[in-house]
Formats: structure tokens, sequence, C-alpha cells
């Protein structure tokens, strides 16, 4: 067995700067090409960060889907009430989901309700 070695010694390893792993995420990502995955990542929690804060009755029950070339945010509701209710406050989750922190700019809500069994 070796005698134990100190750490500050010539030629001992050097620590390197703490940093954590969030802000090591996205070079991460983009080496191994999942960069966008991770910004819809990102985009669906701050989803669900929204529709807690604004439609609480929604809360867990939808999910973003796609934002389509005309700016219209696609987002899947697991029931018909949770669609109306996102519908309801559409301009306002728009507006709190563009201003989150990962969120996404659209113009338009389009909610399509989950079908059964899928």
């Amino acid at each position: 067995m070796s005698p134990a070695r100190r750490f500050d010694e010539p030629g001992a390893p050097r620590r390197r700067p703490v940093q954590r792993v969030g802000d090591l995420l996205p070079d991460a990502a983009r080496a191994l090409g999942l960069e966008e995955q991770l910004r819809w990542a990102r985009a669906a929690a701050a989803w669900d960060g929204v529709v807690a804060e604004l439609a609480p009755a929604a809360a867990g029950a939808s999910r973003p889907v796609r934002v389509e070339g005309d700016g219209t945010l696609v987002v899947e509701a697991a029931a018909p009430i949770v669609g109306q209710e996102l519908r309801i406050r559409a301009d306002e989750l728009l507006a709190a989901f563009a201003a989150a922190p990962g969120g996404v700019r659209a113009g338009r809500l389009r909610v399509v309700v989950a079908r059964a069994g899928v």
C-alpha cells in the first residue's frame, strides 16, 4: 500500500471549482445533440408551473405538445373539463408562459383532449 499523499504536494491532483449540475446541462446536451429536448423539457416544466399558479384545477392534467409554425401552442389536456379551463384562461396562460423562465412565446392556444386508453 502506498503512503498517503498530502494535497498540497507538487504533482497532487488539483480540485476544480465546484459547478452546479444545472449549469453543466446545456453544454452536455449540445454535445450529445439533445439541446432541443432539454429546451422543451424546460418549457414543459414552465407550463406546469404556470398552470398550477393560474388554473390550479387543471394542474398536472395538461402538457405542451408543440408550437406550430404560425405561433400556436398546442397543449394536450387529460379531460374535456381541463381543456375548457385552459381555453377560458388562454390569454393569461400564454402571457405567463412567455414570461416564465424556460417558457415559450406563442400567439394562440389550441387545446386537444387526449384520447382515453392511449
